[in-house]
C-alpha cells in the first residue's frame, strides 16, 4: 500500500526552500524554517527499561578515551544492546511470519503525517486501559476520517514513569513478564487501524503496543500481518498537537533484525 508514496512525496516539493509535505494528507506542507522539531525518543544509557525477560541490557563499553601520541583527542566506545528495549521498532517479522524485518520497512512507511490520540485521562484511571473502536471514532469525529499512510501515535501519558522500571511496567520482577501493567491499544481499535484505514505505523509512550496484562499480543500479531510496524517506548508525545505534524522514525538498520533502536522525531509547524 506504500508503493511509489515516496516518490510523489519527493515530487512535491518545491524547487526553493526546504519543507515537508506529508503524503497522503491535505495540501498542507510543514516548512522547517516556520516549524520546531520535538524528540519522541528516550535517551539510551544503563537505566533504560528492556523487556523483564531480556537476558540482557544496555552496555556502553570505552575502548580509548583521551589524547593519542600525535597529540589529539580520540574517543570510541563499544556498543551491545537487545533489539527490543527503549524507544524502538518492533518490525513485522517480530509477531509475523515472512513478514518483514528491519531492514526491509519502505522509508516512506516510516516518514508521514502523523496524528495522536490521547488517552492520558483514561490511563490515569486505569492501568490496563487499552484504546478502543470508539476512542477512535470519537478522535475522527473531531478531525476526520484517519488516512491512509497516517502515523498513529498513542498517547498513554506512561512516560512520566520513565525509567522507574516497577512504575513504567506495573512490576519489576527479573525473569518474569506475567504481572505486566499498563496502557496501549486493545484488538478492535488496532483492527480499525491497520485494517480499514491502513495505516503506516503505530506507536505508543508506553512498553508495548498491547498492554501490559496481554498474553496473546493480539495487537502485534494483526499490525504484523499487514506489515504494520510499531513505535514502543517514546516520548513527549503530550508536546505534539492531535494532528498537523510529521513524523521520522528511523530505527537501526539491521538486516535481518526483528527490531531495533529507534530515533524518532516530529516536525511541528510553528503557530
Amino acid at each position: 500500500m506504500f508503493v511509489n508514496r515516496l516518490s510523489r512525496w519527493l515530487l512535491s516539493l518545491p524547487a526553493v526552500g526546504v519543507c515537508l509535505i506529508p503524503a497522503l494528507a491535505s495540501a498542507q506542507s510543514v516548512d522547517l524554517a516556520s516549524s520546531h522539531l520535538v524528540d519522541l525518543t528516550h535517551p539510551f544509557n544503563e537505566r533504560t527499561v528492556y523487556w523483564p525477560t531480556s537476558p540482557s541490557a544496555f552496555e556502553l563499553d570505552t575502548l580509548t578515551w583521551g589524547r593519542t601520541g600525535a597529540g589529539y583527542f580520540y574517543a570510541a566506545a563499544s556498543l551491545a544492546t537487545p533489539e527490543h528495549g527503549g524507544t524502538h521498532l518492533d518490525a513485522p517479522i517480530h509477531f509475523g511470519e515472512g513478514r518483514r524485518t528491519a531492514d526491509q520497512i519502505p522509508l516512506d512507511q516510516l516518514v508521514g503525517p502523523g496524528v495522536v490520540i490521547d488517552v492520558s485521562d483514561q490511563a490515569a484511571r486505569d492501568a490496563d486501559y487499552r484504546l478502543t473502536q470508539e476512542d477512535v471514532l470519537a478522535f475522527e469525529a473531531r478531525h476526520g476520517r484517519i488516512r491512509a499512510g497516517t502515523i498513529v501515535l498513542l498517547r498513554t501519558g506512561w512516560d512520566r514513569f520513565w525509567p522507574d522500571r516497577a512504575s513504567y511496567l506495573g512490576d519489576d520482577t527479573p525473569g518474569d513478564a506475567s504481572n505486566l501493567h499498563f496502557p496501549s491499544y486493545g484488538e478492535d481499535a488496532a483492527r480499525l487501524l491497520v485494517l480499514e484505514r491502513e495505516v503506516a505505523v503505530l506507536g505508543v509512550d508506553a512498553a508495548s503496543i498491547d498492554f501490559g496484562a496481554s498474553a496473546d499480543f493480539v495487537v502485534h500479531r494483526v499490525a504484523a500481518e499487514a506489515d504494520v510496524p510499531g513505535l514502543e517506548n517514546l516520548t513527549n508525545l503530550g508536546e505534539l498537537p492531535e494532528t498537523g505534524f510529521v513524523v521520522i522514525a528511523l530505527p537501526m538498520k539491521i538486516e535481518g533484525g526483528t527490531g531495533g533502536p529507534l530515533r524518532a522525531i516530529a516536525v511541528v509547524p510553528r503557530d
